[in-house]
């Protein structure tokens, strides 16, 4: 039987439809349940008191007058929270708990960053626990003035990357590129600041925490990946994996803060165990900033050489950025600078400062979207440079292959998506002259910029279980972010059984499912939909066996690489007419079920063969990283410009990607204008302030901080080409989920740049820095 995915070439096939997601109904009429909703008996509720200075010592904590108020169970602090197996608060705690911070609130009397935990208050009702934890008195120590970022003059920066004999160190390093830089006819430099960001998903983190019997726990967590926090879990409690259970049915945005297992979780299981009942804990929007980590505050310098006809001859990349007092955590921005234009010379280096701050976490496509914006933005000041359209410029230093690592691109279709981008986006009527395009009193520019993210090599494992009454259920412990997991993993489930859609239930989500990885990294779709389809092919596999033994099946006594599937049906590869549908193999044999398992590999470790199927005796295989695997595509952008009032809009969006086969064009498209958003809003408005004096956030609300609204988002126009990807896995699925945001700021800066004339490298690009350009001109 070939496994090669045939059913996805024949008219009708599910996927790549734009279907509407299956689990739709459940989220509109409010029967979707997400962590925080599930009612069960004896539930109690938990509220966090936070620390009101960032660095100190608690000196006392007096907790009666919490504890007298009406409907207090407990109130927990650092001197009788139950104890934990083992803390992220050495370097061997942290590796087996993999943890994202360093430091866990609640084991000790230090205060490291404001509005840290320290205590957490359980009470029969949300009201009571609210009004108890504000009755929390704590007296503090101050040990000194807070530091509160890398700018700050008492900061310390130190290099993460030398080891301490200082004779190495783990600098990406490729040719000469400091001297290719000094002697290059063109030289550019430039600095590009970032702020803080923070995620604000609209469902905040969330646990609800029972303990069944002492040492069996279900925890209903908002986390994008159930595996991950059941491990963390498991180390900290010092229990085994069976007896602990995640579950994750729905999820109201992720962007990556709910990629690790942060400290509010295993508080509320600590919770739950000191007072033996359940224990609901959601934090509140304020608390969302200081909680769950963010995208740190960062510089960064690109210098970039070239030839009178912009060819690239060198990148120079360095970054600073801060950190906590704990981790040395920071975004891996050189990535993209080293592998998407062709370089021959290439160095990246990196700083970081402690601060007074919370651990910083992934932020939507990491170090990808902030180092895009530095060299998409120095790529137009080079095409300016020359005179030579942006594009063009982009062109001519096309890479053929990935100069990180000397290896071909498994695919790649960039060219196809700045050809068809420039046709859908109307390029070819922008004039070359920046500043000179108006309409009215705007300034109008438009911009276009890169966009790439690598393949994070990932496995999991997906359960299907076929019916012989013409139904399936397909089971992954993977998580929805909201962008359609549900959906695209029946219509591949659909497609690989031959079955309706309205056939297949297709369950996530919980720990006692096949594992799976991360919602998160683009990883999931590309590692599930292999695991589902490699499931199908096992339950086929097996009735083969069963069919080629059955004296009465058509297919009696034939070999088993003679027969192949479609539709649900089983019948010579040579004579379509000898065969017989599963459904009849099954009645006759007496089978109500037939159960298969597949496991999913995604990237380098995946094997192929010559053609893209799974591998067999004999293939090539890619699994010593012989290709490099990423998601190419741009970002088109027209912006309107209001020099008197420094108000930028964006008035036109394009973006046409490359990403291997798409499993609903219409999700997959909802997932790439979501990302764009998300970048616009990076680019114009959203940055978090944290007070240099005090280490605390002054705009830790939805009030202040401001994304992006319907007004401020013009209609968006979404292609994708067509790619055939035979190396990546099975499915030929890349990941669409960071590409979305990378290079969408850049986009927008440039479009700023060619409407006024002036480059601005400060995000966000905000009114006040558009009228002092203007200013300054």
């Amino acid at each position: 039987m070939s496994a090669e995915p045939q059913f996805f070439d024949q008219p009708g096939g599910f996927v790549g439809q734009p279907l509407v997601r299956v689990e739709g109904r459940e989220k509109v009429t409010g029967r979707a349940k997400y962590s925080a909703e599930f009612p069960l008996p004896g539930l109690t509720y938990g509220v966090l008191a936070t620390s009101t200075v960032a660095k100190g010592k608690i000196q006392r904590i007096d907790t009666s007058a919490a504890a007298r108020e009406p409907g207090v169970i407990a109130v927990l602090t650092h001197q009788n929270l139950p104890k934990l197996a083992k803390t992220p608060n050495d370097a061997a705690g942290k590796k087996d708990i993999g943890a994202p911070m360093g430091f866990l609130p609640l084991t000790g009397d230090e205060i490291f960053y404001a509005a840290q935990p320290v205590a957490l208050v359980v009470a029969d009702t949300l009201d009571h626990a609210l009004h108890a934890a504000t009755l929390v008195q704590v007296t503090y120590q101050q040990t000194g003035a807070p530091i509160a970022s890398f700018l700050d003059p008492k900061a310390e920066l130190f290099d993460p990357q030398k080891v301490q004999d200082g004779k190495q160190d783990g600098h990406t390093r490729r040719g000469d590129a400091q001297g290719a830089f000094k002697s290059a006819p063109i030289q550019l430099t430039a600095t590009y600041n970032h702020p803080i960001y923070n995620h604000n998903p609209m469902e905040p983190g969330s646990t609800t925490a029972h303990w069944e019997a002492p040492d069996r726990l279900v925890v209903y967590e908002s986390t994008q990946g159930v595996t991950r926090t059941q491990s963390a879990l498991t180390a900290m409690l010092g229990i085994p994996r069976e007896q602990i259970r995640v579950i994750t049915k729905y999820l109201g945005g992720g962007f990556g803060c709910k990629g690790s297992c942060w400290p509010h979780t295993v508080l509320t299981v600590q919770a739950a165990k000191a007072v033996g009942r359940p224990v609901k804990l959601m934090l509140t929007r304020k608390q969302m900033f200081t909680s769950m980590g963010h995208r740190e505050d960062q510089t960064q310098t690109v210098q970039l050489g070239a030839t009178a006809d912009g060819r690239i001859t060198s990148i120079v990349h360095t970054k600073t950025s801060t950190t906590s007092p704990w981790d040395n955590y920071a975004e891996s921005n050189s990535k993209i600078l080293d592998m998407l234009y062709a370089t021959p010379n290439f160095e990246a280096t990196y700083q970081l400062a402690r601060a007074n701050v919370m651990t910083s976490t992934f932020m939507r496509a990491p170090g990808e979207a902030p180092g895009s914006f530095a060299i998409e933005c120095s790529m137009d000041d080079l095409a300016y440079k020359i005179g030579v359209d942006p594009i063009e410029i982009r062109l001519r230093n096309h890479a053929d292959h990935d100069y990180s690592t000397g290896h071909p691109w498994s695919s790649k279709s960039l060219k196809q998506c700045y050809a068809r981008g420039a046709e859908l986006f109307g390029w070819s009527k922008r004039n070359p002259q920046p500043g000179a395009t108006r309409d009215g009193r705007y300034l109008v520019g438009m911009g276009m910029a890169t966009a790439s993210y690598p393949v994070h090599n990932s496995q999991g494992t997906a359960r299907a279980r076929l019916y012989a009454d013409g139904h399936a259920v397909v089971q992954s412990g993977a998580t929805d972010l909201g962008t359609g997991t549900y959906t695209v993993m029946t219509q591949v489930a659909a497609d690989a059984l031959g079955l309706p859609m309205e056939k297949i239930r297709f369950e996530l989500g919980d720990t006692n499912l096949p594992t799976a990885p991360n919602s998160g990294g683009s990883v999931a779709a590309g590692t599930v939909s292999s695991s589902v389809y490699m499931a199908a092919q096992d339950v086929w596999q097996k009735l083969i066996k069963v069919a080629v033994a059955d004296k009465k099946s058509p297919l009696f006594k034939a070999k088993p690489e003679e027969v192949t599937v479609e539709k649900g049906r089983l019948f010579l590869k040579k004579d379509a007419s000898k065969g017989e549908s599963f459904a009849d193999l099954m009645k006759r044999s007496e089978m109500t079920d037939i159960e298969g398992m597949g496991q999913g590999k995604y990237g380098s470790g995946y094997e192929t063969g010559q053609s893209g199927s799974p591998a067999g005796p004999g293939n090539n295989t890619d699994s010593a990283g012989q290709h490099a695997m990423h998601s190419f595509g741009a970002h088109f952008c027209e912006v309107r410009v209001d020099m008197d009032l420094g108000t930028v809009r964006v008035s036109k969006w394009v973006s046409v990607m490359g990403a291997g086969r798409i499993l609903n064009a219409q999700t997959a498209r909802s997932q790439i204008i979501g990302g764009a958003i998300f970048g616009i809003g990076s680019a114009l408005m959203e940055e978090t302030i944290r007070d240099q004096h005090f280490s605390r956030y002054t705009n830790a609300d939805l009030a202040t901080y401001h994304v992006p609204v319907n007004a401020d988002i013009p209609d968006m126009t979404v292609e994708f080409v067509e790619e055939h990807d035979p190396f990546i896995n099975a499915m030929g699925v890349k990941g669409i989920g960071e590409i979305a945001m990378v290079g969408v700021a850049a986009a927008v800066a440039n479009a700023v740049y060619h409407a006024t004339g002036k480059r601005l490298r400060d995000l966000p690009l905000t009114p006040d820095k558009v009228m002092l350009a203007g200013l300054n001109s």
